[in-house]
C-alpha cells in the first residue's frame, strides 16, 4: 500500500494505492490520525485502491465517526467496482459519503 497526502484548500486528500488489509491498515490509521485530530475535511481518494479488508473498513469507519463528531467532513472518492461492492455488502455505502 502507498499513501500520499495532498492539500486542496482546507481539505486533506489521502490518496490510497494498493491493498488495505490487516498488515497495512495500521499504517493508514497512523497517517490519517493527525488529519482527523485537526477536525477539518478529509477525502480518501481510492481510484487506485485494489482491495480493502475488514481491518481497512474499521479505519474508514473510525475516521468517519471521529470527523462527524467534531463537525468535520469525510468523503470517499472513486471506488472501483470490486471495492464498491464491499462497501455495498457491508452497508457502508448507506452511511458514508461516497463520490464517483
Amino acid at each position: 500500500m502507498e499513501i500520499t497526502i495532498l492539500k486542496e484548500n482546507e481539505t486533506s486528500v489521502v490518496v490510497i494505492e494498493g491493498r488495505v488489509d490487516t498488515v497495512t491498515a495500521p499504517e493508514l490509521e497512523s497517517a490519517v490520525k493527525p488529519l482527523i485530530n485537526m477536525g477539518t475535511s478529509v477525502v480518501f481518494e481510492c481510484e487506485k485502491l485494489e482491495y480493502i479488508s475488514s481491518a481497512g473498513l474499521r479505519v474508514v469507519l473510525a475516521a468517519h465517526k471521529q470527523l462527524t463528531a467534531c463537525a468535520g467532513k469525510f468523503v470517499i472518492r472513486h471506488l472501483n467496482r470490486e471495492v464498491k461492492s464491499v462497501f455495498d455488502i457491508t452497508g457502508f455505502s448507506k452511511i458514508l459519503n461516497i463520490e464517483e
